[in-house]
């Protein structure tokens, strides 16, 4: 039996992520569109939630750069997979978002999309999509993964136009021993090169389990396997602040007890061009909880991400270099997540 509880949020926003959107939620199609709607729709006379958020932020020099605020639409896979991406776009458009992430290339019980149809309507709600997850690995030999279908995985990624393409899932495959990270990253730097071959980069997302120790040798935290054994120019990564900050959590520790520290920042300010993608989400801080936070909307948390971005986007002049990507793994209302996500991040400013 898996050590993770069928409830776990971490593996459950893991394994998901693998299949294509397509759940449908469980009220109807019209309703979750009159709500979207009520949400974010202005009133005659008022101001669209940018404008608002850019006219009360007050003084000092925004700090998230202009142009790079994206989504994971992850977040929005129940009003996908109802309404249909068009929609969805729409709003994301009101709210002012730059671009988008996929988690999946379907709209479930909106109908069939093409990727040219995908792509298009993409750009014309002005939505650059500039990333994508997909699989690593499955024991089915025809998954759409990176592992069994690798082609096909670059093939509708350029078919987008993306820039990037990447996985959501952990090194796993394997094991959790330092050769079992080696020949993962092995693997990596395939899918790297041949990304690099079609004009795209290859990355992976973390979770808190990165950072946890190789069990041969409970002194090597496997993420930094992963950082060693992967080519820096073939394999990218998209730190996730929240997952990050839960990893710091959960392992500062060794499993002998002995004090393992690590800041997650450090390792961006170190190889900042290793990380053109980050998802920026936000928790309670809740030591009760064993993954250290409660996962809240961007905003409402006590997670730094302002320091965080901050200090990313001034490392040698690269202000333009980063993307953003809210995401929020279960929001209680997906919709108004993403326009309460865009308000509170436009309105950042640094200190005068």
């Amino acid at each position: 039996m898996s050590r993770f509880s069928q409830t776990d949020p971490e593996l459950t926003h893991r394994l998901t992520r693998r299949g294509m959107l397509g759940v449908a939620a469980g009220t109807t199609a019209a309703a979750l569109l009159g709500t979207a709607a009520a949400t974010a729709a202005a009133a005659p006379g008022t101001a669209s939630a940018t404008d608002t958020a850019s006219r009360g932020a007050g003084r000092g020099r925004p700090v998230l750069p202009p142009g790079r605020l994206g989504i994971q639409l992850y977040s929005l896979r129940d009003k996908v997979s109802t309404l249909g991406f068009a929609p969805v776009f729409a709003e994301l458009e009101k709210y002012g978002y730059d671009e988008v992430e996929f988690a999946g290339y379907t709209q479930g019980s909106a109908g069939p999309i093409t990727l040219a149809q995908l792509k298009r309507l993409a750009r014309n709600h002005g939505l650059n999509p500039i990333g994508s997850h997909v699989g690593y690995y499955s024991n089915d030999p025809g998954a759409y993964t990176f592992a069994q279908n690798l082609t096909k995985v670059l093939d509708d990624a350029q078919a987008l136009g993306l820039k990037h393409i990447g996985t959501a899932s952990g090194p796993f495959r394997y094991g959790s021993t330092v050769d079992a990270w080696k020949r993962a990253a092995e693997e990596f730097n395939t899918y790297g090169a041949a990304a690099k071959a079609r004009g795209m980069k290859f990355y992976q997302h973390n979770h808190s389990e990165e950072f946890s120790f190789a069990t041969d040798n409970p002194k090597v935290r496997l993420y930094d396997v992963l950082l060693a054994e992967t080519d820096p120019d073939l394999v990218y990564l998209e730190m996730d602040i929240f997952w990050a900050y839960s990893g710091q959590f959960r392992f500062s520790k060794r499993p002998d007890g002995s004090a393992a520290p690590f800041e997650p920042l450090d390792y961006v300010l170190k190889q900042p061009h290793r990380y053109p993608l980050f998802h920026v989400k936000d928790g309670v801080s809740d030591p009760t909880n064993q993954y250290g936070y409660d996962m809240v909307d961007v905003g409402d948390g006590d997670i730094d991400y302002k320091r965080f971005i901050s200090a990313v986007t001034k490392i040698r002049g690269q202000r333009f270099a980063h993307h953003w990507q809210a995401e929020h793994d279960n929001p209680t209302d997906s919709l108004t997540f993403a326009r309460r996500s865009s308000e509170h991040l436009h309105s950042l400013r640094e200190k005068c």
